[in-house]
């Protein structure tokens, strides 16, 4: 069988979702990360052989370091890919195969985890589209394969392993597809995140959604 180390890659806590500035304090935001970590670690981690988190921040290499998970320092200064592509290099000494999941992504189930890693016994990749042309978990060969994270990177994706001859398989999945950036997100993860970490936060600082038949779908606001 082959062996998965799954890799999450993780912004600094002072840079966490500023988008969301209009409804969050900087606190709340620092506080939301950290709960959506907690969630993805916890229903990854039994599906994989270790989970790494990689961050440029010490912070959040302190924070998980009592989550049962291999801190890896990002070096020098580099995008995403660029980190996530010296955490495949580290991971490729010990495994086959990575599955690189986004640490806002809460809603990800556990069967979800284990499903993409057993798909890999006749598709080398998997790719789970997010909303908006993103791409929201790459299950990718520790070598062979370049990452490309950022606007539109599931086509992108698909034309890497086009490029590089590897069969792909599109993982299609309403929860894999919901990311954290807006406000009507939060409502979505209020909605659906039954037992996680992310919903029990946006409960405890007052959070509320309601049906909206405006521009948005839903609205939040505080009690």
């Amino acid at each position: 069988m082959k062996k998965t180390y799954a890799i999450i890659p993780v912004s600094r806590f002072s840079q966490a979702k500023t988008r969301l500035s209009p409804t969050l304090t900087p606190l709340e935001r620092e506080n939301l990360l950290k709960a959506m970590l907690i969630d993805v670690i916890n229903t990854i981690k039994t599906s994989v052989d270790e989970v790494v988190v990689i961050s440029s921040d010490k912070d959040v290499l302190n924070f998980v370091d009592g989550l049962n998970v291999i801190c890896l320092k990002e070096e020098g200064e580099t995008d995403l890919n660029g980190a996530l592509m010296q955490a495949v290099c580290w991971c490729s000494q010990k495994a086959d195969q990575v599955l690189t999941v986004p640490s806002d992504v809460p809603l990800i189930r556990q069967s979800q985890a284990q499903e993409m890693v057993e798909l890999t016994s006749k598709w080398p990749v998997i790719i789970a589209p997010a909303k908006g042309g993103g791409t929201n978990a790459l299950l990718i060969p520790t070598q062979g394969f370049q990452t490309k994270f950022g606007d539109c990177s599931f086509f992108k994706h698909l034309k890497e392993a086009e490029k590089t001859g590897l069969h792909r398989y599109i993982y299609d999945s309403f929860y894999l597809s919901l990311d954290v950036n807006t406000a009507e997100d939060l409502g979505e993860i209020m909605l659906h995140g039954s037992g996680t970490e992310t919903r029990k936060f946006l409960i405890s600082i007052g959070l509320q959604v309601k049906a909206n038949h405006g521009t948005e779908r839903l609205r939040v606001k505080r009690i």
